[in-house]
């Protein structure tokens, strides 16, 4: 089980002194991967339509909206670490114009010496894409994919050449290529049957979230049910569905106490040390090769997420790594 830990690019973990910390926190105590999120512009007005909560309002951010851009905070990341990988997670990859956004993870995957891990998604916030002047939200899925195979294109392609309906370009050279070959690893987000659509034509790693309401993980049964159903559909696009790896993103992550669901059972990944450590060989063994953990964090202070990153890495990891 390779594991990750990450850091919305705001407020606290938006100061560099704290990203530095948390980054060299992660990579000393052998963390895989460090992730970071996406958001460009915070309108004054969203509705709730949020995916992952079950009134739809969206309160991440309280009410600064003050996101630092996810692949200038990458290009940072990869100046301050050594070993980490850097995950985008998730891009929202209609946000940005993909020749320029092309170049850019490409550039930082030859700075970063190969560490670059493409998250994706196709966004849920309406107002951000009018905010932006992107193209119709309404399309965001055919934009990811179009945008998806134009970065692989100029990628892999000594002359590369496309013809799409968002963009066009022929008889361009594009170097340097990425580090890694044929490309940075894309991983796609998402739990809904389009989002497992995508990971199945595009993707090497699927990546769901534990708490989607409306297709929720958050018990072994379901997690295994969930990593079914994606290879199913991976056959069905054509895809083996034994080249589709499977990361699992928990944000209900708690060593302090345990929570309860409404069945009044113990809900996973909180609670005892030993009772995490058995959710995850768990998890693993039902498919999860790579558990992205949300840890806690405080507004006021870094201490509480350095406490909680060091308590996994001393008392859970260990015993999973038996």
């Amino acid at each position: 089980m390779k594991y990750a830990f990450g850091a919305l690019a705001q407020g606290l973990f938006g100061k560099p002194e704290n990203l530095k910390l948390l980054a060299n926190t992660g990579e000393e105590l052998g963390f895989d991967v460090m992730w970071v999120n996406d958001h460009i512009i915070m309108p004054s007005d969203i509705k709730p339509n949020y995916p992952y909560t079950e009134t739809g309002e969206f309160n991440e951010f309280g009410d600064q909206g003050d996101y630092l851009e996810q692949l200038t905070v990458l290009s940072f990341l990869a100046g301050i670490t050594e070993k980490v990988r850097l995950l985008t997670s998730v891009m929202v990859v209609p946000y940005r114009e993909p020749i320029v956004t092309a170049k850019a993870i490409a550039s930082i995957d030859v700075l970063s010496n190969g560490r670059v891990i493409l998250g994706c998604g196709a966004g849920w916030m309406k107002e951000e894409f009018e905010a932006l002047n992107r193209p119709p939200f309404n399309e965001r899925g055919s934009i990811t994919e179009e945008y998806l195979n134009i970065f692989k294109n100029l990628w892999t392609e000594s002359s590369p050449q496309f013809s799409g309906k968002y963009a066009s370009y022929n008889d361009i050279v594009f170097a340097p290529k990425p580090k890694q070959q044929p490309h940075p690893p894309i991983w796609m987000g998402g739990e809904s049957e389009p989002a497992l659509r995508r990971a199945a034509r595009l993707a090497d790693v699927w990546f769901p979230i534990i708490d989607n309401p409306r297709n929720p993980l958050d018990t072994p049964q379901r997690f295994a049910d969930g990593v079914s159903h994606m290879k199913k559909i991976a056959e069905l696009q054509g895809r083996n569905p034994d080249e589709i790896g499977v990361s699992f993103a928990i944000n209900l992550y708690d060593d302090t106490r345990e929570h309860r669901n409404a069945d009044g059972k113990r809900r996973v990944f909180t609670g005892l040390p030993e009772q995490i450590a058995s959710d995850i060989t768990e998890y693993q063994g039902l498919g999860a090769e790579c558990l992205m953990i949300g840890f806690a964090i405080d507004p006021h202070s870094t201490n509480v997420t350095i406490e909680q990153m060091h308590r996994f890495a001393d008392e859970v990891r260990p015993m999973v790594d038996i």
